[in-house]
Formats: C-alpha cells, structure tokens, sequence
C-alpha cells in the first residue's frame, strides 16, 4: 500500500467495471463529472477482477473507490471487492460506491457488505458528486 498521502489535497476515486459486463457509458459519464468538479479519477476501464481494483485503490492511497454493475453480479462482485479491499489494509475510511443495475431489494445486502452507497440509474450527477464530496473530503483533508 501507498504510505505516502495523497498530497494534491483533491480527493482520490479509483473507478472501474467489475466484472463481464460492456456497457461502460454510465460510468465513463460520472467519472469525467467527478474529475469536472475537481476530484482526481483514476479510470481502469472495465472487464476487471475485484482484485485489479483493489489492488490500483491500495496502490493509489484511494479516498474513494466507484465500481459500476450492470450484469447481475452485484451480489457476488460487491461483498468480493469489500473483501479484495480489506485484504490489502485499505484505510477504513475509504468510501465505495456503486451504481448501475441494481435492484432495491439488492441494496441492502451490499450496503451491508460495506459499500456505502448506492446510485441507481436516473441519480442525478450533482447528487453523486455531493455525496462524494460531503463523505470523502474528510479523508483526503487529513
């Protein structure tokens, strides 16, 4: 793991598309928002393992880790990824989110999995760059 602070002050999201699924323009959209509203994103484009993201979060001190789903593997992919994370000693502090596909009943067994978020299609993006802002400005000021 990085041991070195994210020294830039703008907090840190490591993005990218768990999984099998294609569709990558939801989260290309979200993240070139977030890098808009002055948030460093670090895109690793999509078809990873858990372990990829997890590995470039812990390598990259990451504020926050944003994974889109949207192939019905949110149940298995998500608690994966939380694992993948604590494996490696990522900060407690770090938030996760998800958007993509997901239904409502699926959401609160990766909330409790350790995602902290959820957006679901049709969020608006300033809601998605607030929350971001509001829950990991904390982390990246320390």
């Amino acid at each position: 793991m990085n041991t070195q602070a994210n020294k830039t002050g703008k907090i840190r999201i490591v993005a990218g598309k768990p999984g099998l699924d294609g569709h990558d323009r939801g989260i290309k959209v979200v993240t070139r928002a977030l890098r808009d509203a002055g948030m460093e994103v670090i895109y690793l484009g999509m078809r990873l393992s858990v372990d990829q993201i997890a590995d470039t979060a812990a390598d990259e001190d990451a504020d926050v880790v944003a994974v889109n789903f949207s192939a019905a593997d949110h149940l298995q992919l998500g608690p994966m990824l939380m694992q993948a994370l604590r494996s490696r000693g990522c900060r407690d502090d770090m938030i996760v989110v998800a958007g993509g596909i997901i239904p409502d009943a699926d959401i609160p067994a990766l909330k409790a999995a350790g995602i902290h978020q959820i957006f679901l299609p049709g969020t608006p993006i300033q809601n998605i760059i607030d929350y971001v802002k509001q829950h990991a400005s904390r982390r990246s000021a320390q």
